[in-house]
């Protein structure tokens, strides 16, 4: 986990959040309670929630965005339509629109405002959504490296972006006092055959935080977006539905708080005994010894982040053709590009061989809950992911014949790395052991990072350490490295999540994604979407020695062109 490092950047809001939204949130001790005629539910956020708040307070580290590139008539684009569609999901997904609160370092708490009426949350939805003239690159430069977008007042954001030749033409957001009428925003119900037939370029960007979701999340939810707004339904058919429902929520309803979704620890619960947890402890240890890893980018200090995200798609003929390589050789895509980034960081590295590259990735976790909630709360805006590890070696073969064959070797042992992973009979255990582990790491830290700020910290004695103790349960072993050279975040086939038919007047043709990082951060990104391959490499380029990382970025489409094409 990474400490939080961008104290460099302003903590600001874009735009500033209402001043009318603060007091309701910042001045709650308990909930549910009336204040006026408000009513709120709160819950405490787990330990995984806490591991990913608290690095973000002071500069978005982890804050998540999702970019996507369609084109689509005006008419499904229009900001009435959008703001609805915006508001029937963040009133099915209540962490959407809910705020965070510390209280202490093991006390920070999610804070809903149960809405009033439907009009709530049209008011809410509209707070969160912005429209502007900018272009891709531009929108997510300024969300990545410019003022922050997201706050403890919010927790997610919704940007839709249209440029044209004359700016003073695009698409701008409207004024928010007064509120505009639907006749300035809402074309007719059945749209000019012009406006059918002459779809438009836009770019949204859905931004949140990452500690109320997850890709899994972000995915799921870009398709119901994207479903509602392109369905066939008019505005008024939309604004029904919102009606209803708010209605089937809280009109004559006595909720409590279990209507947000519970924190990733409760959702894989395990029935503890004192054998059971020093068998879980034992097994946690081991798992952790074994990762040994001494391979990393040289790094350089340097007083401003910024973060780029280099992207290339490949034609859908030659990712047919990558694809059905993979298959023969009993592979995925996913388990390729670990061995894509070892050759590369071998043919780029300079350091010894002789320790290995260990690599990390993200775990799904939700096909392992046991707890279902019912509906209407089955929401599934919530954090829910683990990590596991793959460790390659760190050289390869000059032989050209000799070098294919143990890609192809490295591969597949990515593949069986992951799968050991992800059917480990103590896969619960060791995520809520490592779930404690992350939490005691995030709240000594964050303490840390706060005193050194206000000038109180005094740096620990030789015998003290940064994490609270954790008694050993196994004899003592010489320390190796446990260096992680790179993290990959591996998609799989974003086709099979984004159903198209559902709103054929929009063409999606790209998809980025990524989130705000620390300093000296580099996370690589593989996935299949429009019948093609994708890759990104999202990295601090302030962070590491002049020029290693171009090198390996060109290393690695260079490995791309040479095993699966």
């Amino acid at each position: 986990m990474g400490r939080v490092a961008d104290v460099a950047d302003p903590v600001l809001l874009t735009p500033p959040a209402s001043s009318e939204d603060l007091p309701a949130v910042c001045g709650l001790s308990r909930v549910p309670s009336k204040d006026g005629e408000a009513t709120y539910f709160e819950r405490k956020m787990g330990d995984t929630e806490l591991s990913y708040y608290l690095p973000s307070r002071q500069s978005g580290v982890n804050d998540m965005y999702l970019h996507l590139g369609l084109n689509a008539p005006e008419h499904l684009m229009s900001w009435a339509r959008v703001r609805t569609v915006w508001a029937i999901l963040r009133l099915r997904h209540p962490l959407l629109s809910a705020a965070a609160q510390m209280h202490d370092y093991d006390d920070v708490r999610f804070v809903y405002r149960v809405p009033d009426a439907s009009d709530d949350v049209l008011r809410d939805a509209e707070a969160n959504l912005e429209y502007r003239a900018q272009g891709k690159d531009e929108l997510i430069d300024s969300y990545l490296n410019g003022p922050r977008t997201l706050s403890n007042s919010r927790l997610s954001y919704l940007v839709v972006s249209h440029t044209e030749e004359d700016p003073a033409e695009a698409i701008l957001t409207p004024p928010r006092t007064p509120s505009p009428s639907a006749e300035t925003f809402e074309p007719s119900s059945s749209p000019s055959e012009d406006d059918a037939r002459a779809p438009t370029q836009y770019d949204l960007l859905i931004c949140a935080m990452h500690f109320i979701g997850d890709g899994m999340a972000l995915h799921t939810f870009a398709n119901d977006f994207l479903g509602l707004l392109g369905s066939e339904q008019s505005a008024s058919d939309l604004e029904a539905m919102l009606r209803a429902e708010w209605a089937e929520r809280w009109q004559d309803k006595d909720n409590d708080a279990s209507i947000l979704p519970t924190a990733l620890e409760d959702n894989m619960p395990i029935t503890w005994n004192k054998l059971r947890g020093a068998a879980a402890s034992v097994d946690f240890e081991i798992s952790q010894q074994k990762l040994v890893g001494g391979q990393a980018f040289p790094k350089r200090k340097h007083p401003e982040r910024h973060t780029i995200v280099p992207t290339i798609s490949f034609p859908e003929d030659r990712t047919k053709v990558m694809l059905k390589k993979c298959k023969a050789k009993g592979v995925s895509i996913s388990a390729a590009l670990f061995a894509i980034c070892n050759v590369a960081w071998a043919r780029t590295s300079d350091s010894s061989k002789e320790l290995p590259a260990l690599m990390y990735s993200a775990l799904n976790l939700r096909p392992y809950f046991t707890v279902k909630r019912p509906s209407p709360w089955d929401s599934y805006w919530f954090i829910s992911i683990g990590y596991f590890n793959v460790i390659l070696p760190s050289f390869v073969p000059s032989d050209r014949t000799r070098a294919e064959t143990t890609f192809w070797h490295r591969a597949r042992s990515a593949k069986e790395q992951s799968a050991r992973a992800a059917k480990h009979p103590l896969l619960v255990s060791r995520t809520q052991e490592m779930a404690k582990v992350r939490g005691a790491r995030a709240r000594a830290w964050g303490r840390e990072d706060d005193e050194k700020e206000n000038g109180t910290w005094t740096p620990p004695t030789p015998s003290a350490n940064a994490v609270p103790h954790r008694e050993p349960v196994l004899p003592a072993r010489a320390k190796v490295p446990s260096t992680a050279l790179i993290g990959l975040s591996l998609l799989g086939n974003l086709d099979g999540m984004y159903k198209h038919a559902t709103f054929p007047n929009i063409k999606l043709h790209t998809l980025t994604t990524g989130s705000r990082q620390r300093h000296g951060a580099m996370l690589l990104f593989g996935y299949t979407f429009v019948g093609k391959l994708w890759v990104s490499l999202g990295y601090d380029e302030n962070g590491f020695a002049e020029g290693v990382v171009d090198k390996f970025w060109t290393e690695c489409l260079q490995a791309i062109d040479e095993y699966l094409v």
